[in-house]
């Protein structure tokens, strides 16, 4: 059943700050990972249509969803591969849905990042920019009729969807009705080849935030500890009642806007600064100089990741891909693709990313 696909390790059950870091940073180490898996199988002709990955992208996007709780809506763009395992989707479905597996969660309809399990609140990303946010202003109205409290709607988008009408519309009605919501706007400095320059007229991406009314943060997005604590803050802050946050984390985007752009038109004098820090490489040099592990940790944590990868990618290679000859093409929102308590095809063994004591 799907009921029971997302299995996360969530944020309230960590002792402290450091078991908090220690779990963000396996998740990146993870996504990471498989998505240099899904690059080697993109190259080699196994991966059909777009691969899109989430380089320099992880402490920021893991650190958001790690910190939700059960209940909350989580609505991940392109980029946001940590924080969907952070939020508790299996590599299993991320493997299926890029090997085209008739068993995974798009049923072998779509290639990429466009899947999710939106029963348990996460979301499947539409691809027009700025398009998600209504939908988690949506839910969170559904749940506030249904008198639900305490209840957080995450969106993430990039410095480029922020100049859409969607954006505008969508910020708006957040903030007139005061909705839980939190925007993570990750500025990976292009919108596709478009650098800030030239698709913003703001000094700074947080001053858009006056505008609506409403309360922004600003944060390092290659420092996961930074990360974790300003995203905190933002999120208890909605949860209480503070209305709509907007988060805007600071990084570049260490690739392509897929696999197949060369990202030529990138400044190698910006991989060079500040702002082009491995986000990876700075939490584990955190990691190792606070002492919350040991350099055999992590080579055993690679090695545990390096397992998991290859059993989710072999599991989704052996099976079956959609046949036209026999499939039923009615439309992805109706009967047996709806997330019902008795989904027949739903896969049975969905399970979570990360098995932590």
């Amino acid at each position: 059943m799907v009921k029971a696909a997302l299995n996360r390790p969530f944020a309230g059950e960590a002792q402290s700050f450091a078991e908090l870091f220690v779990r963000a940073f396996r998740v990146m180490l993870l996504a990471r990972m498989l998505d240099d898996k899904f690059a080697g199988l993109y190259r080699t002709g196994k991966i059909y249509g777009g691969c899109f990955l989430g380089r320099g992208q992880e402490a920021y996007s893991a650190a958001g969803a790690l910190l939700l709780r059960p209940g909350d809506v989580y609505a991940p763009l392109v980029r946001d591969a940590a924080g969907r395992y952070a939020f508790g989707e299996s590599l299993l479905d991320a493997a299926r849905t890029y090997l085209g597996s008739t068993l995974g969660p798009m049923r072998g309809r779509d290639g990429n990042i466009h899947r999710g399990h939106p029963r348990e609140g996460l979301l499947p990303m539409i691809s027009h920019l700025g398009a998600m946010i209504s939908v988690v202003n949506g839910m969170l109205f559904a749940r506030r009729m249904k008198g639900q409290s305490g209840v957080v709607g995450l969106a993430s988008i990039g410095d480029g969807g922020t100049s859409t009408g969607a954006f505008h519309e969508a910020m708006n009605q957040a903030s007139v009705e005061r909705l839980p919501l939190v925007v993570m706007i990750a500025n990976n400095q292009f919108a596709y080849s478009t650098p800030n320059t030239r698709e913003l007229g703001c000094h700074d991406l947080a001053d858009k935030a006056i505008g609506y009314g409403v309360r922004a943060h600003k944060v390092d997005g290659t420092d996961l500890a930074a990360c974790l604590t300003v995203t905190a803050a933002a999120i208890q802050e909605a949860r209480d009642g503070g209305g709509p946050q907007i988060i805007v984390g600071t990084l570049l985007r260490m690739c392509g806007h897929g696999e197949h752009d060369d990202a030529s038109y990138i400044d190698p004098s910006l991989k060079q600064s500040p702002v082009g820090r491995d986000c990876l490489k700075v939490a584990e040099d955190h990691l190792l100089r606070e002492g919350w592990a040991k350099p055999a940790d992590v080579e055993a944590w690679r090695r545990e990741a390096t397992q998991q990868i290859e059993e989710a990618i072999a599991t989704a290679q052996r099976e079956p891909a959609p046949d036209p000859f026999t499939h039923d093409w009615c439309a992805i929102a109706a009967r047996h693709l709806l997330e019902t308590h008795s989904d027949p095809v739903a896969p049975a063994d969905v399970r979570g990313v990360l098995d932590l004591p």
